[in-house]
């Protein structure tokens, strides 16, 4: 069987910025395990498998996401790679494409002139008390930490965001997927930045995290009494997002390009 592949860079305006994606193109579900299996294979943050819904459903397509190691159950950069490659490649004819998740429910991105924009749940983070090692895990101090799928961490500037080191040894324990860190953007026109760590050392620090930004959000809308922010995760890559906080649910809007069109066959 041949299947369609993508790999779209997510969150950037260039190649070789923002955060690759695989997305496959199915027209049923594969088991689980020859997702993973291609997944694991395609080695890459998150790879997005899609299907198109029965014309009775209200959504235009099913979506899920595998990282190299597990399904995961809300990834941002690859749903937006997923929605590049129905618009540029399936010539899906409206400006709103409605995606449901198993996990997730149903998400909804939008085509505005150069960005596509995500609508994602709002998951404010709660307070949580700082787990022993934190400091050392990360080679800096928290002042705040917080817990929703994975640490939030706030940081006392931008530059110590930069200078965090993980230690993955100390992040095994975890009782979380990974660790969010942010702070205040020192350029006046940012609003925060952020890096994103999972905690196996096998998938390392993600260069931009889309789903991330659900509990980033909310989180500095209320530190900065808000609603629209510009933020930069600045991994080696490096990421732009524009983000709205609308009550229950988050805009999170990018821009993608293509680095490579293929199949593969399983």
């Amino acid at each position: 069987m041949k299947i369609p592949i993508y790999q779209i860079d997510a969150f950037t305006n260039h190649l070789f910025g923002g955060n690759p994606a695989a997305v496959c193109q199915l027209e049923a579900w594969l088991p689980n395990e020859t997702m993973q299996a291609i997944a694991a294979e395609n080695n890459l943050a998150e790879t997005a498998f899609f299907v198109p819904c029965a014309q009775e459903q209200t959504a235009d397509f099913e979506i899920t996401w595998f990282t190299p190691a597990y399904e995961i159950d809300l990834c941002g950069h690859a749903t937006l790679a997923t929605a590049h490659v129905i618009w540029q490649y399936l010539d899906f004819p409206k400006d709103e494409v409605k995606l449901r998740s198993p996990q997730s429910g149903d998400l909804v991105v939008k085509r505005n002139g150069k960005y596509l924009e995500l609508d994602f749940p709002s998951r404010p983070p709660q307070p949580v008390s700082t787990p022993p090692d934190f400091e050392a895990a990360l080679g800096v101090k928290p002042l705040e930490v917080f817990k929703a799928r994975e640490y939030v961490v706030v940081l006392e500037n931008e530059m110590a965001v930069k200078k965090a080191i993980p230690n993955y040894d100390l992040f095994a324990d975890l009782d979380a997927i990974g660790v969010v860190i942010t702070a205040q953007g020192d350029d006046p026109t940012v609003d925060f930045v952020s890096r994103c760590f999972d905690k196996l050392e096998d998938l390392g620090e993600d260069p931009v995290t889309g789903s991330a930004h659900c509990y980033l959000i909310p989180y500095w809308a209320e530190k900065f009494k808000k609603e629209q922010f510009l933020a930069h995760q600045i991994s080696q890559r490096g990421g732009e997002l524009h983000c709205t906080l609308l009550g229950d649910r988050v805009r999170i809007a990018g821009q993608a390009v293509t680095y490579l069109v293929g199949e593969i066959e399983v």
